[in-house]
């Protein structure tokens, strides 16, 4: 067996070599003879069947045994020439070539391995911020606006034409093509203008109007309306509207903090501006975090982390991106890249430089997370995912089945890693 291995680089390597036809009918006659002791032929006793009837039984088999072993040798001994250890490898080997001919095999198998990543200046590289500041202005408008939305609504005494922000109290009955519909009728709703809680332009309409007035109101169902029946069609809604209501004032006063703050008897304004202003903090800061802070830290690592990223890995990177691409294009063009495979070639490349940043994003990622000892269980993925399915309505259960049956459930754990890891880093300059 003549092998020639190749270290392409510290992350990829290829392993060449010749097998003789000799040394796969030696692997044949091995296998076989095993065979022979454990398996089981009509008409001989166990163990005592003849390794020419094992070789005329399983035929090809033993062949592709055979030559399957060849190739672990191959395989082993190149590895243990460029010194790489099992540990090391990512992904399977993949044969890029298998030339069978009459006396020999010529083979020649691609390996990868994990990248080491040069982790000593990774802290260096976390920018300098400071802490968003809230000012009291800032604290008195949101107890104020927190206020609103508890206070009670209250009749106007006055009768004066509607406006955005007024909840009218209606009766409304529904029609498409002159025909009631179902669940198109209710009387004494509340109904507060510009909550969007109803059809696109039905609120928008009763803008103007006044209390005791009836009006006919036309919309258009969305396209995407839940009720088939309904998607997509003209309506037209007789609407009275029966009062309109307004937010009372309330006082911002510690009978009120109390309200605010349960469980904290001793609340008082002072302790609600302190809490709210606690609150308003993390939310600028989670902001600043995720919409300016941690891209940037993440684009930082790729752009100065210099290492050779394992090509298999970034070859199914941009077949990702390929793949998502053509779920958008049309049949004539997906035709014209079947036919054409430089052009295919061509629309490939063009994913490569952000498989390439996504990739290496991945590596160091998954590195620092190593480092500092940062893991995220499938358990707290399925809590995550219940979560949001409650905050939206939908069942946590089937939401989690989808999740995991579409394969996404490792894609949310490496993000929920990436949030962990990049937010340590922030949250360590932060307490610098």
């Amino acid at each position: 067996m003549e092998i020639k291995s190749n270290k392409i680089n510290s992350a990829n390597a290829e392993i060449e070599a010749v097998i003789s036809m000799d040394e796969v009918n030696a692997n044949i006659e091995k296998i076989a003879k095993q065979l022979s002791k454990t398996a089981n032929v009509q008409g001989f006793r166990k163990g005592k069947v003849p390794v020419a009837i094992i070789k005329k039984q399983y035929g090809e088999k033993l062949v592709q045994d055979a030559e399957a072993e060849a190739l672990r040798e191959v395989l082993n001994k190149g590895l243990e020439e460029l010194e790489i250890s099992n540990e090391s490898l990512i992904g399977e080997p993949n044969i890029t070539k298998f030339d069978k001919s009459d006396d020999k095999i010529e083979v020649a198998v691609k390996v990868a391995m994990r990248p080491t990543i040069d982790l000593k200046d990774a802290d260096s590289l976390v920018p300098d911020f400071k802490k968003p500041e809230v000012s009291d202005k800032d604290v008195d408008a949101r107890i104020k606006e927190l206020a609103e939305t508890s206070a009670p609504l209250e009749d106007i005494k006055r009768n004066r034409k509607m406006k955005l922000g007024d909840t009218a109290v209606i009766d409304f009955e529904g029609f498409v093509d002159g025909e009631p519909f179902e669940g198109g009728k209710a009387e004494n709703f509340s109904l507060e203008l510009g909550s969007g809680q109803f059809i696109p332009g039905f609120e928008d309409q009763l803008v103007g109007v006044k209390r005791d007035e009836e009006v006919e109101i036309n919309v258009t169902f969305p396209e995407n309306y839940g009720g088939e029946k309904l998607a997509g069609k003209d309506a037209m809604f007789k609407v009275k509207v029966n009062g309109i209501k307004v937010k009372g004032e309330v006082e911002v006063n510690d009978e009120l903090a109390k309200k605010m703050l349960p469980g904290n008897e001793d609340a008082t304004v002072e302790t609600l501006k302190e809490e709210v202003k606690k609150s308003m903090e993390q939310e600028q800061l989670a902001k600043l975090y995720n919409e300016d802070l941690k891209p940037a830290l993440l684009e930082t690592f790729v752009s100065k982390m210099v290492f050779d990223l394992p090509e298999f890995v970034v070859e199914q990177e941009i077949d990702m991106a390929l793949n998502k691409k053509a779920s958008s294009m049309s049949e004539d063009e997906i035709k014209e890249l079947r036919e054409n495979a430089e052009k295919l070639t061509e629309l490939r490349e063009t994913f490569r430089e952000e498989a390439e940043k996504s990739v290496r994003a991945t590596f160091i990622i998954d590195a620092l997370a190593q480092e500092k000892g940062i893991k995220v269980e499938e358990q707290e993925v399925m809590q995550t995912i219940y979560y949001e399915a409650m905050q939206t309505g939908q069942d946590p259960q089937k939401a989690f089945e989808q999740y995991k049956e579409a394969g996404y459930i490792p894609a949310i754990q490496m993000s929920m890693v990436e949030d962990r890891v990049l937010s340590g880093l922030l949250n360590a300059k932060l307490e610098k």
